[in-house]
């Protein structure tokens, strides 16, 4: 093999591959990167048998080949090298050959038949939505995604095509976030795609306005974002039914500015920590909610006017789920609605309903 290619388009490429290379594989050609040279083509490959990043870049290629090379290593020389266009090279041994300006290496590949093949599977479904629109839903839902093993159903997010509307759903037993966007579907479906992969379509989206591909199998799903193709298994079981968890009394209902509200919350946390837990209280009145919180080490206080519909409450949240739902709304203002003290708090746009939030009350005693 041997071919010569731009250096930072391959820097960038390698970067965004190795994020799925694994770092402590028992199979040694797991922790490098799969290089296939055909066609004036360079493919990229990094696969953790859990998720696989593919890509393509442009090379000029004198002889066609592939190898397997150590994606740390290669990346780091890569991003180091002093000029532009670099060359490459591999001999029959598997010494892969670099050069770039004055600065040669020569490090030790291995045969790209001890890697193991990227899945295939026959398409069920296909969507396509706007980069942009994807981005956001997952934005605005990735941080209600568990991370508990124990129940690895909600370790992902729940994707249901539903009458040409997409609701992305996540849930981690504290607090849960829908959102929907209308698209075109042919049929309805769901499954359930891993927090882990949509993180990693956050980071491949470059622009907004092009298109994703999500192709659909029975155990894996297929995101294409522009030259990259991100593959994973499906996570298989039961997801919630959601809707039933959603309180369909409104006894209290506040429109608030989201602004001011995390800003007040973020002052009430100031006196809680990993160590030192307490709720942050929130008494909510006719035209004013005041906000408390004590701890081990002090007390604090503090008030914003609103206007409140229905009954007065006080309530207590855990101030990180408060804040996650209330800085990942994106919106000006909210509309926080109550049933009670110890049934969740649903915030949502002021609006339309293009996303629900939430929020799992604390208990509160009489001394908060």
């Amino acid at each position: 093999m041997k071919f010569t290619c731009i250096r930072s388009e391959l820097s960038e490429a390698l970067q965004n591959v190795q994020r799925a290379v694994s770092t402590k594989a028992t199979l040694p050609a797991l922790e490098g990167i799969l290089i296939k040279a055909y066609d004036n083509k360079l493919t990229l490959t990094g696969y953790d048998l859990e998720i696989g990043i593919t890509t393509t870049i442009d090379a000029t290629i004198s002889e066609q080949g592939e190898i397997v090379v150590g994606a740390k290593l290669f990346s780091d020389i890569v991003r180091k090298l002093p000029e532009e266009i670099a060359s490459f090279e591999s001999d029959e041994r598997y010494i892969f050959y670099i050069n770039s300006g004055n600065a040669d290496y020569q490090i030790i590949g291995m045969s790209s038949i001890e890697y193991p093949d990227i899945p295939t599977f026959e398409s069920t479904d296909e969507i396509s939505l706007e980069a942009g629109v994807l981005k956001n839903m997952i934005r605005q839902t990735i941080y209600a995604v568990s991370d508990n093993m124990a129940k690895p159903i909600y370790t992902g997010s729940l994707y249901e095509i539903k009458d040409n509307i997409l609701r992305i759903v996540a849930i981690d037993g504290y607090r849960m976030a829908i959102r929907k966007e209308n698209i075109v579907a042919e049929r309805n479906t769901q499954f359930i795609v891993p927090g882990k992969i949509q993180m990693e379509i956050l980071k491949l989206i470059d622009s907004d306005e092009e298109k994703i591909n999500i192709i659909v199998g029975q155990r894996h799903v297929l995101f294409t974002v522009g030259t990259y193709s991100v593959i994973s298994r499906l996570i298989e079981g039961t997801f919630l039914d959601y809707a039933t968890t959603i309180p369909k009394d409104k006894n209290t209902e506040v429109r608030i500015n989201t602004r001011k509200l995390i800003s007040s919350v973020e002052r009430m946390s100031l006196l809680t920590s990993e160590r030192i837990q307490s709720p942050v209280k929130c008494s909510i009145g006719k035209d004013e909610i005041k906000l408390t919180c004590k701890t081990s080490v002090g007390r604090a206080s503090d008030s914003l006017q609103v206007g409140t519909v229905g009954s007065e409450v006080e309530i207590g949240f855990n101030n990180r789920y408060l804040l996650d739902a209330l800085k990942n709304s994106e919106c000006d203002e909210v509309m926080l609605i109550l049933n009670g003290s110890l049934t969740p708090m649903i915030v949502s746009p002021v609006e339309g309903d293009s996303f629900t939030f939430l929020v799992v009350p604390m208990r509160i005693n009489d001394e908060n």
